[in-house]
């Protein structure tokens, strides 16, 4: 097997997919073609896992009443969240637009399966969490793959999991990671929403590099 070659360019071509992966809560209402769905979760399927678990499980949601009833959830807690604020910071919390729930045309839960026997328990014993991680790692790999492919993502965690769970129908064992709207952004931008609207700005990487 030939192990591939990535230039200069290539590098530069995947700092800048980095750089404009955008946390998107503003939709078109455009339809994704049939299939990409499917396929952008495959590729999420490539990234790394602990043990070779591959504890990752993607519903997709497309079910009009289930789709109300996450709505319903997302709003009942987004409520209470705004009473976790006072002031400047609550009236700015109230502007924001939290999700895209009502605009993206497609919409994942993604859990993870921590009683999958899948890998054994392999680098799990110390840290179980790594299952959890791992799921993670698939869903950052899915968010770049659909931005490569003009394709915006917003991770909704504005949620109480146990009534999702329900919502969906999903086995008890299943630990919730993140609901995901995907769709076609009405504008790009390299910006994250947050730091435009104020509410705080990206701090550069020196400052989260510690040296011993």
């Amino acid at each position: 097997m030939t192990e591939p070659s990535f230039d200069a360019g290539f590098r530069e071509t995947l700092r800048r997919l980095f750089e404009w992966r955008r946390d998107v809560r503003h939709f078109r209402r455009d339809p994704i073609p049939a299939g990409d769905v499917e396929r952008l979760i495959g590729i999420a399927c490539l990234s790394p896992s602990v043990g070779l678990s591959q504890p990752w499980r993607f519903v997709i949601v497309r079910d009009a009443a289930r789709r109300h009833q996450i709505r319903a959830n997302f709003e009942s807690c987004n409520a209470a969240a705004l009473t976790g604020y006072t002031g400047e910071r609550a009236a700015l919390y109230a502007r924001l637009k939290l999700a895209g729930l009502d605009d993206a045309p497609e919409q994942l839960a993604v859990f993870a399966d921590p009683v999958s026997t899948t890998g054994h328990g392999l680098g799990r014993r110390t840290m179980p969490e790594t299952i959890e991680f791992s799921v993670v790692a698939a869903i950052h790999a899915l968010m770049l793959a659909a931005r490569a492919e003009g394709i915006g993502t917003g991770w909704l965690s504005i949620l109480d999991p146990a009534a999702l769970a329900i919502s969906l129908d999903v086995p008890p064992a299943w630990v919730f990671i993140g609901y995901l709207c995907l769709g076609y952004p009405e504008t790009p931008d390299d910006t994250p929403m947050l730091q435009r609207a104020g509410w705080e700005q990206r701090r550069p990487a020196a400052e989260f590099i510690y040296r011993r």
